[in-house]
């Protein structure tokens, strides 16, 4: 059976680890199906240690089947912007999104293409994330998704119910919704609401596909006034779209209150690994 083509969009900026990066870069390269392309938005000045790794697999790369397009940006422009231009310059339908300090597992393109293949009418597939610090091997836990299209939506109401890092979806589906538009820490989220909206379909394969490094920051990152309003503002945005109700919105805002303004890091890892992991 013909592999369908695809682009794998990525993005790296001076904050990310370049042994974790180049890490990431080989477990995409590394693939039973492999890209045709993978497009790298270099978000803003990178420091030397990164810069080699890009030029690696630029030279490793030349003359490949697969593509290696860098876009570099004067300035950090941040996450959500740094994904829409990836996006903008995609070639192919069916794009792959990977971050640049995590590990697709060797089989992870196949099993979502094979997905695709099976359902044509889908827009997004992703899959659960298993999560780990320093040794991939040594899983600390794992963030669990609801599997079907009418799970993932009725889920979408309390929580974002996609992995972004394990997504695979189509270029001309997320086009349609206005593509990525920058929203602090959740420009996914708002991405998926648009998408249900006009009703176009997801589903999450019942495997790890992606292997996510975590640690005391990434919990530091899920707190903060600034996060908590994101995240009020995305319920607010549900409630006027009539998604949620008003119970459901007072419900999931106080959640967010409780946890990302009242908590302190070391207790709010612990509320994620036992109510949000497995």
């Amino acid at each position: 059976m013909d592999s369908l083509a695809f682009s794998v969009s990525m993005c790296v900026y001076g904050g990310d680890n370049a042994e974790h990066f180049d890490t990431a870069v080989d477990s995409v390269v590394n693939q039973t199906v492999r890209p045709q392309e993978i497009v790298l938005t270099v978000d803003g000045p990178v420091p030397e240690s990164i810069d080699r790794v890009i030029e690696k697999y630029s030279c490793a790369l030349d003359g490949s089947r697969i593509a290696f397009k860098v876009i570099r940006l004067e300035k950090n422009v941040g996450h959500g912007e740094a994904r829409r231009i990836c996006f903008d310059n995609c070639a192919y339908d069916l794009i792959a999104l990977m971050d640049a300090d995590d590990i697709s597992v060797a089989d992870r393109f196949q099993k979502e293409i094979e997905v695709f293949k099976q359902d044509s009418s889908l827009s997004v597939v992703g899959s659960h994330v298993a999560e780990f610090t320093d040794n991939p091997e040594e899983i600390k836990s794992r963030r669990t998704v609801s599997l079907t299209d009418d799970e993932i939506k009725r889920d979408m109401r309390g929580r974002c119910p996609v992995n972004q890092p394990t997504v695979m979806f189509k270029k001309k589906d997320v086009a349609e919704v206005g593509g990525y538009i920058d929203w602090f820490c959740n420009e996914d989220y708002y991405l998926w609401i648009r998408l249900a909206q006009a009703n176009k379909r997801f589903a999450n394969v019942d495997e790890c596909l992606v292997k996510m490094r975590v640690d005391q920051k990434s919990y530091q990152r899920r707190g903060g006034l600034k996060y908590f309003r994101s995240e009020r503002n995305i319920q607010r945005l549900m409630l006027r779209s009539g998604m949620i109700t008003p119970a459901v919105y007072l419900v999931n805002v106080a959640k967010r209150f409780i946890v990302q303004l009242l908590l302190p890091n070391s207790l709010r890892g612990w509320v994620f690994n036992k109510f949000a992991r497995e």
